[in-house]
């Protein structure tokens, strides 16, 4: 009996636990859905990543651009967003945008 009871808790903790952690980056949306002829719910967000370079030691940033999926059409150019891994939604979309890190001053 009592084997049975820990079967059953270590099935519901297994369903209640996400599958594995997605994959997280931060990024800078430089195109939004605002203007006129853009895709409907779809952000373009560069990620800058830096890194030492093995044999000089020097500093390189490395840009990467992701399309992300923006249910709520809410983010604007120049927000800085978190996006996370996702299933894909179309041919170039795999990732979705989370949540907004940093909006700058309007000039």
């Amino acid at each position: 009996m009592a084997d049975a009871n820990s079967q059953e808790a270590a099935v519901s903790e297994a369903q209640a636990a996400p599958r594995g952690r997605r994959r997280r980056l931060v990024g800078r949306v430089v195109n939004d859905t605002a203007s006129a002829g853009r895709a409907r719910q779809t952000v373009v967000v560069e990620v800058v990543r830096r890194f030492r370079d093995p044999l000089y030691g020097k500093y390189v940033k490395r840009r990467k651009r992701f399309h992300a999926h923006d249910e709520h059409e809410q983010f604007q150019t120049r927000d800085l967003i978190e996006i996370k891994a996702c299933r894909p939604r179309s041919k170039t979309k795999r990732w979705e945008a989370t949540r907004l890190v940093e909006r700058p001053p309007e000039v």
